[in-house]
């Protein structure tokens, strides 16, 4: 009865310090480390989110880019930091979901070592094309590829991304022969398009918006649930006869694994009002973003069906990491 007694206690006392932990923290600077290079939108969308929960939480969130491996670098790095949330993960698709399927090898395991806290945003693809292609319909799109195979090409920010995937989904579907270009970040893939040395390319609204606007890209299709209020006459591929044609690229952000659940819980609810912030909504938004801001455990949900739906095709179409 004493030895059960003392368990009590100790168990108690775990759960007393784990209390106290959470109300004092956080007590010094939280660092943020950024999987990707300044200027990238993970990195604009922690500079937009961490003066916020500074001011919530009282302490400075100090952005830290450490970009490479196709973003394993940062997420390992808070992966194997200490678990008492002062170093945080803003990161994507990639090294949270879908890096485990492209890499032989990966230093952390992204399910077991990172720990959501929130969905920061998401963001659909636009089919985009050239002004010289003469398609202006996902149809003609389709009949055109078929009709000259291995002659497109489209563009990328590398193997993995949500870009990627998304024209390979398309590929699969409909049989396509269309040559794959990664390439360092959306500028140069855009440059790209415009000269005519690649097609197509899937891409968030903000990347290809201006150059519809101008005519210079257009736009087929969205990969959106339903239309986007901003571009109401582009139709999603969904009602274009594709079922289940959805991809976001999204940015969250995380915790090593074994941070205490009263710390990631008071960081989540800190994020959920930071994001909901209007001088942040707007930036994000002005990033061509949709604010979300959800829970830990829709993060988690979220990420493990994203993993589970990529590692899909990345299986199917044998993609491996840019190396």
């Amino acid at each position: 009865m004493r030895r059960l007694l003392a368990v009590w206690a100790a168990a108690l006392l775990l759960l007393a310090a784990g209390a106290a932990a959470a109300e004092e923290y956080p007590s010094k600077p939280v660092r943020v480390i950024v999987s990707f290079p300044p200027g990238s939108t993970p990195d604009l969308t922690a500079r937009a989110v961490a003066p916020a929960l500074a001011q919530l939480l009282g302490q400075p969130f100090v952005v830290d880019d450490r970009s490479g491996a196709g973003g394993n670098i940062g997420a390992d790095a808070v992966a194997k930091a200490a678990p008492d949330g002062y170093t945080l993960l803003v990161s994507t698709n990639g090294p949270v979901s879908i890096n485990q399927a492209l890499y032989p090898e990966m230093p952390y395991d992204p399910m077991r070592d990172l720990a959501p806290i929130s969905l920061l945003v998401t963001a659909p693809q636009i089919l985009a094309v050239g002004k010289d292609v003469p398609v202006k319909s996902v149809a003609e799109f389709v009949a055109y590829a078929r009709a000259n195979p291995g002659k497109m090409s489209y563009g990328t920010v590398g193997t993995g991304s949500a870009g990627h995937l998304t024209m390979e989904d398309l590929k699969i579907r409909e049989s396509l022969d269309i040559v794959h270009v990664p390439y360092r970040g959306f500028p140069p893939a855009m440059l790209d398009l415009l000269a005519g040395n690649i097609q197509t390319m899937f891409a968030i609204s903000a990347a290809v918006l201006p150059y519809m606007a101008d005519g210079r890209v257009r736009g087929l299709a969205i990969t959106s649930a339903k239309r986007a209020a901003s571009l109401p006459d582009l139709p999603t591929m969904i009602e274009l006869g594709y079922p289940g044609f959805e991809s976001y690229a999204w940015i969250g952000l995380l915790a090593p694994g074994k941070t205490p659940p009263e710390i990631v819980a008071k960081l989540e609810a800190a994020t959920r009002k930071a994001t909901a912030m209007p001088e942040v909504r707007d930036a994000l938004v002005r990033q061509g973003f949709d604010v979300v801001g959800g829970s830990a455990a829709e993060f988690d949900a979220f990420r493990r069906s994203e993993a589970t739906k990529w590692t899909e095709i990345i299986q199917r179409v044998g993609a491996k990491a840019d190396q």
